[in-house]
């Protein structure tokens, strides 16, 4: 049977190799980081996603965990697949893609496949080629929170090679072919630049959607209700990402955005387009603080906000550029409680923060309630009881995570986006 290899075993290595597992694949699943491979073995992962933690168990048979990458010389295809570590202007620090791409390619036999799946700027792949030995880009499909489900149901594959006319490995191939989905080889310039394009896309789409909705909450319209009008409109699809949010969080978008910056300076190609994105981002993500200095903050005397929420989006445990944590270090004068289901307390920069027992304890005797992340259990708070745990009535909801009309009649006064 086809082995798999996986080295890097921060998110996108580990949910691979998990993925790769459930589909009946031997993997091994190499990290140099000893500690970290001997809390992965423990059951302790280093990431939160639904079903990682179940699929690791189910499969640990097949599931191998080493420190160790001359075990990787069991494998017929092995992939690079570190996170690529990004700064807060998006831009990528590609060095532990470097070293743990040389340690691959002195351990892996001299038949195997290697593929780079972490995000690289265009040209990186081709850069690496190594004399003897066989390379391939493939573009990564991670969306936090939804991780597990597109690793094992990816919509198609997307493959930079040397010389796309060539067939794949067979052992490469076979791999691929395991997920049913459609295989697209092209120049690595291409593939890498693919990546980058699709979240361009996703980018323009969030912009328009965040700019419209600002529209609605000015003239009275509602963006709610607009959005189904759209979504039958074929040219733009069901399944387009047009709910209203706090700008662009999570690291990957941004990154991207970086690097197409970097690239038209680089050749003098016109960026004024992602430059408005970037500005319209910045713009959305002060929108909870803005509301709360128009209720809350100018009106009344030493106020404590709840932050419900933390991570960037539901279903992950990652802060990075989340708008929660921006909208807690604005609110440094004042006392916050905050409560998130995954992340922990030491991810809150703020010197007079108390973390919540549940979300219901984290709203007891605040002026005024933000949720900033749409996890499902702040879905099923009952509007009776926060209005009876809550000193103030003003409740920031971004995401209308709570029924309007429930609210209204508790007497809470809920600000949402794309809503007058």
């Amino acid at each position: 049977m086809t082995r798999i290899g996986f080295a890097g075993m921060t998110h996108l290595g580990l949910v691979s190799g998990v993925s790769a597992s459930e589909k009946g694949f031997g993997v091994v699943c190499y990290d140099p980081d000893a500690a970290r491979i001997a809390a992965i073995g423990g059951r302790r992962l280093p990431v939160s996603e639904p079903r990682l933690e179940e699929l690791a168990a189910k499969n640990a048979p097949r599931l191998r965990f080493t420190a160790n990458a001359a075990d990787l010389a069991a494998c017929d295809v092995i992939y690079v697949a570190p996170d690529v570590p990004t700064d807060d202007h998006g831009g990528s620090d590609l060095g532990p893609i470097d070293r743990l791409l040389a340690a691959v390619f002195d351990a892996a036999r001299p038949d195997a496949t290697v593929v780079l799946l972490s995000q690289v700027p265009p040209g990186f792949t081709r850069s690496k080629q190594r004399e003897g030995r066989t390379l391939y880009y493939q573009v990564e499909t991670l969306v936090f929170g939804r991780a597990v489900q597109r690793a094992l149901e990816p919509e198609r594959y997307i493959v930079g090679c040397a010389d796309p006319s060539r067939p794949l490995p067979p052992a490469y191939r076979a791999f691929l072919g395991a997920h049913s989905c459609p295989v697209l080889p092209m120049r690595y310039e291409s593939a890498e630049l693919a990546k980058i394009s699709i979240n361009m896309f996703l980018v323009a789409s969030v912009s328009t959607a965040n700019t419209l909705a600002g529209v609605c909450e000015k003239i009275g319209a509602d963006w709610a209700e607009i959005v189904p009008s759209l979504r039958l409109d074929r040219r733009i699809g069901q399944h387009a990402y047009l709910n209203a949010g706090l700008g662009i969080s999570g690291g990957n978008l941004e990154r991207d955005l970086g690097t197409v910056m970097a690239l038209s300076r680089e050749h003098g190609a016109d960026a004024e387009l992602v430059r408005a994105f970037l500005e319209s981002s910045e713009h959305r993500k002060d929108w909870p603080l803005r509301k709360l200095h128009a209720t809350v903050l100018r009106e009344t005397d030493s106020p404590t906000i709840a932050v419900l929420g933390l991570a960037y989006k539901e279903d992950t445990h990652s802060t990075k550029n989340s708008p929660a944590i921006a909208l807690i270090r604005a609110l440094g004068p004042w006392p916050i409680r905050v409560y998130d289901p995954v992340v922990k307390a030491d991810a809150v920069p703020h010197p007079r923060a108390t973390f919540g027992a549940s979300a219901l304890d984290a709203v007891r005797g605040v002026d005024a309630l933000a949720l900033m992340t749409p996890w499902t259990e702040f879905r099923a708070l009952r509007c009776g009881e926060l209005a009876r745990a809550m000193r103030g009535r003003t409740v920031i909801d971004p995401y209308r995570l709570l029924d309007a009309n429930a609210a209204a009649d508790a007497g809470l006064r809920v600000h949402s986006l794309g809503a007058a």
